[in-house]
């Protein structure tokens, strides 16, 4: 009788510490999937994130491009009113 106390306390024991293995192997495969998970889905928020500073560059590139089409126009129409001032004040000056 004494044996079967031993062999079922032995057994216990033997069950207690395979459970606990497996909860610690079930902890710590939950704890890196979450880590994983959280991993990924920062990498989308972060591959969200720098197509939209790519698209804000591009679109500021845009507008820059058109700014120095319109100085462009505005230097070139300044240019054309200087001549016809100048113009128009040889004109008076000869007309004086």
């Amino acid at each position: 009788m004494n044996e079967e106390i031993v062999f079922g306390i032995g057994g216990m024991g033997f069950v207690l510490v395979i459970l606990t293995l497996i909860t610690i192997i079930a902890v710590v495969v939950i704890t890196q999937a979450l880590k994983t998970q959280r991993a990924k889905e920062t990498s989308r928020a972060e591959i969200a994130r720098d197509e939209a500073y790519r698209k804000l560059a591009e679109e500021t590139l845009s507008v820059q491009r058109k700014i120095s089409e319109g100085q462009e126009k505005m230097a070139s129409d300044l240019s054309l009113m200087k001549e016809r001032i100048l113009s128009m004040e040889k004109m008076l000056r000869e007309i004086e």
